[in-house]
């Protein structure tokens, strides 16, 4: 069965820096596109960080240089830090896994169950 629980969001003002964390389970991870994703309201989900099993990375244009995605095979985690937030990133944020490329990651992935991320002062 596969499983991913995220956790780490919560309230941040402007400016201030949170860290997501996925723990996976139930599919071979280290074989693997991980992915994190954002939707806000009214809009539709988006890729915010990627991240192969080779370690390619892919970052939203408006996320790049304050958001890192990155991985711990040993412990079948994935983590996002966000650094520098905006209110734009307030959003609902899901890890995804399980798929073997950016390309198909949000059709045959599986989804962590959200987490609320508010910047707000």
């Amino acid at each position: 069965q596969v499983q991913l629980v995220e956790s780490g969001g919560g309230l941040v003002q402007p400016g201030g820096s949170l860290r997501l964390s996925c723990a996976v389970s139930g599919i071979a991870f280290s074989d693997s596109a991980l992915g994190w994703y954002r939707q806000a309201p009214g809009n539709q989900r988006e890729l915010v960080a990627g991240m192969t099993a080779r370690g390619n990375t892919y970052y939203l244009t408006a996320v790049k240089g304050r958001f890192t995605i990155s991985r711990d095979n040993a412990e079948n985690r994935m983590y996002l830090q966000m650094n520098s937030l905006k209110p734009e990133d307030t959003a609902v944020y899901y890890c995804n896994a399980g798929a073997s490329t950016f390309a198909t990651m949000g059709r045959l992935g599986s989804w962590g169950q959200g987490t609320q991320v508010t910047v707000s002062s």
